[in-house]
């Protein structure tokens, strides 16, 4: 997402920096965050107003730099910490400490709780401080991160292709409090999944009020053998998602009451089954509301067709007011823009924006089309191994259980849930209804083998490159079968070094590691 213009509302991020010395490239890196009290004062605003209260600060700031109103984000007080760097050329350091001493200067906010430590005893009594010293932060923090100050002992450490070997996580133990169950409640997901969920008397965790938390599943109920009325102990799953942990059975009230598994679906009355050999109960009747609300948010995801102004509280709109019942129903939007006005909130503005987004998705390759069809067991990555393999829908649609165990990663229970999707009277009428409505069908072929002269090579870019951003370029080396990476090594096959290189094209040059200007690396990828 393109969220720049709603982080110039964030006030802690400078639009200029200050001073002089700044290096020709500079790529900082941190996090934005919603401080305690603005979270909260926010929270209350929104109650006043009749509005649900956000659950937590994470999900609710992720949420808020997308809004489409940046007047709005400027108002929520949401700040911004500088915890990393990438690209610096035209300036050298020797230490981190080095670096974010000059993002101080250059006016980016750096934590002020930062410390050097000399040794391994320094950093585990850092750490024992800082398990109480944290609750006084004005913002949530599960943990610290660990990092190897020196900028040469990083290189000489290099990464692993999934982390840095030069910084580790720690992670505090999660924070547990008691309260009391007063219900549960039932959720239904995408899948028809039930879900029973604690409705608990309000506690304070980990700094925020918790008044619901997952059961996970009935089998999970039956283990903790939890009733309603007990005495539980709940906890935040990486201080996010607050879950029931245990049960004070001591404490056990004498009118504790059991909880049963539903034998209808919470929300439309429909049979429910049991996952054979599993244990999650699901709603079995594909025209349930609560299904079809899921569905429609899955499909519009980000990582799916990606339209953005279908948030939740919209397609839950849509589907109350009846003007979506499927897929397909959301490109029909087109033609009903006056129905879409009559909506909740609705303005002229962002009826154009929903719609544009929809025709903008309509392009999407067919991989995230299938990723969006929410068939079982296919997710994002399958999908696109499966989009590349056949092509076109049609021929997924047409293929034997075989023909889909053909393509790497799809096993049996995978090629069984795709060919039972696309028999299905409802499947085949999915897809051809998106078909229909103008859905793209079909996948760009991937490069050829021959066509692919980075095949099993390792590249690293420095500096600027004058015809490809960093995103552009790294993605070029994937579709030529390389793989980017950020730090060098003597494993580095080769290195792009654009305007202004920093210490990587160095590296480089002292490992005797082959480095190509732009026009040599266009040849090689056959543009020049």
């Amino acid at each position: 997402d393109d969220v720049t213009a709603n982080l110039k509302t964030v006030r802690a991020i400078p639009l200029r920096l200050r001073g002089r010395g700044w290096p020709e490239v500079l790529e900082v890196r941190g996090e934005v965050f919603w401080p305690r009290k603005a979270f909260e004062a926010c929270n209350a605003r929104r109650i006043k107003d009749r509005l649900e209260p956000f659950a937590n600060p994470r999900n609710a700031t992720s949420g808020t730099i997308k809004q489409l109103d940046s007047k709005a984000i400027a108002g929520r007080g949401l700040s911004f910490i500088a915890h990393g760097f990438g690209e610096i050329a035209g300036a050298s350091f020797e230490s981190t400490g080095a670096v974010f001493k000059s993002f101080k200067k250059w006016g980016i906010p750096v934590s002020p709780h930062e410390e050097r430590c000399q040794d391994v005893d320094a950093v585990i009594k850092f750490v024992h401080e800082w398990d109480e010293r944290r609750h006084t932060l004005d913002y949530e923090t599960d943990g610290l991160v660990v990092k190897i100050d020196r900028l040469d002992q990083r290189e000489a450490l290099g990464a692993t292709s999934r982390y840095p070997r030069w910084c580790i996580a720690y992670k505090y133990a999660a924070e547990q409090a008691e309260t009391v169950l007063e219900s549960v409640d039932f959720q239904v997901g995408k899948l028809g999944t039930i879900t029973p969920r604690a409705r608990m008397r309000p506690v304070q965790l980990s700094g925020t009020t918790v008044r619901h938390a997952s059961l996970h599943n009935f089998d999970q109920v039956d283990r903790l053998d939890v009733r309603i009325g007990d005495t539980i102990v709940v906890q935040k799953a990486g201080e996010i998602i607050p879950q029931v942990v245990s049960v004070v059975k001591q404490k056990r009230p004498k009118n504790a009451k059991k909880i049963a598994a539903p034998k209808k679906c919470p929300v439309c009355k429909g049979e429910v089954a049991r996952d054979e050999g599993g244990v999650y109960i699901r709603c079995i009747n594909p025209a349930c509301d609560a299904q079809l609300k899921e569905r429609l948010k899955h499909f519009c995801g980000r990582n799916q067709m990606d339209i953005e102004s279908a948030g939740d509280v919209l397609v839950e709109q849509l589907v109350d007011s009846g003007l979506v019942q499927s897929y397909s129903d959301l490109y029909a939007l087109q033609d009903k823009r006056e129905n879409l006005l009559k909506l909740d909130r609705m303005g002229e503005k962002s009826a154009d924006n929903l719609l544009a987004a929809l025709e903008q998705s309509k392009k999407q390759p067919l991989a995230r089309l299938l990723a969006a069809l929410n068939i079982r067991h296919v997710g994002t990555s399958s999908a696109e191994q499966i989009a590349d393999h056949f092509g076109d829908m049609a021929s997924i649609a047409q293929a034997s259980e075989d023909d889909l165990q053909a393509v790497d990663g799809v096993g049996p229970e995978m090629a069984a849930s795709i060919r039972v999707f696309f028999s299905s009277d409802a499947g085949g009428t999915t897809w051809q209804a998106l078909r229909d409505a103008g859905a793209n069908m079909k996948q760009p072929r991937s490069r050829a083998a021959g066509d692919r002269p980075l095949t099993g090579k390792t590249v690293v870019v420095t500096g600027t490159l004058e015809n490809f951003g960093r995103k552009e370029i790294e993605k070029l080396i994937k579709d030529l079968g390389g793989k980017p990476t950020a730090s060098v090594s003597k494993k580095t096959d080769y290195v792009v070094a654009g305007e202004n290189a920093g210490s990587k094209l160095d590296k480089a040059r002292k490992l005797g590691v082959s480095v190509l200007d732009e026009s040599a690396f266009l040849k090689l990828a056959g543009r020049g």
